[in-house]
């Protein structure tokens, strides 16, 4: 483990137990800044391995595509927006194929985003019960994340819609092969997709000294 990885695992395990949960407790996958305040989200940006700029880009990202989702969808769907290095994970529901195809239309066309992976499902929206479980379930990978040594926990992004847990993040093959292997170990998780932007060790070790 080099010493910035170990540094920051003694943050994480600091920080991010707190705001795991007042995240669960206070929202439903709402707004991290809002919940666990200005300092938190501070220190977490300290240690993410994007650049400024894409940490940026990805807040704004997820702002406009939020404000353009109630007339996309109406009353009858609901679409998480979860924006990583300029690449955007749509999950959640929408009432058809018409619909599901017009998000993402709308998602590319906003100043930014360079990829997305549409995860939305044709069904019925979900209720507030099991977006709560989801919330509860992405907690709890992330505490694990933070108790696995060999991982940075800030370094990767977890979304859950309907028990299947999404990661992002830039990560090296051997983090990716091992971020599956713990989340996919949690109980109540069904299914674990990467949605990963690959580095190799090197950069891993360039990214280490400017943090």
């Amino acid at each position: 483990m080099t010493d910035t990885i170990r540094r920051n695992y003694l943050t994480s395990r600091r920080f991010f137990r707190i705001g795991i949960a007042l995240i669960v407790a206070a929202s439903l996958q709402g707004c991290v800044e809002m919940v666990v305040g200005t300092a938190l989200v501070g220190t977490i940006a300290a240690t993410d391995r994007r650049t400024l700029g894409a940490q940026t880009d990805d807040k704004a990202i997820a702002i406009k595509a939020e404000a353009r989702m109630p007339s996309l969808i109406g009353e009858a769907g609901h679409v998480n927006i979860a924006s990583f290095n300029r690449k955007v994970l749509l999950t959640g529901e929408v009432r058809d194929e018409a619909v599901k195809a017009s998000v993402e239309r709308e998602i590319n066309t906003i100043q930014g985003v360079e990829y997305v992976v549409n995860e939305l499902q044709v069904a019925d929206r979900s209720n507030y019960t099991a977006r709560g479980y989801d919330a509860l379930l992405t907690g709890k990978v992330k505490a694990s994340f933070v108790d696995a040594q060999d991982l940075s926990a800030s370094a990767i992004k977890v979304v859950t819609e309907r028990d299947t847990v999404y990661l992002m993040g830039r990560v090296t093959q051997r983090e990716g092969q091992r971020a599956g292997e713990v989340a996919g170990g949690v109980s109540g998780v069904q299914r674990v997709i990467k949605i990963f932007d690959y580095i190799d060790e090197e950069q891993l070790r360039n990214i280490d000294k400017r943090s």
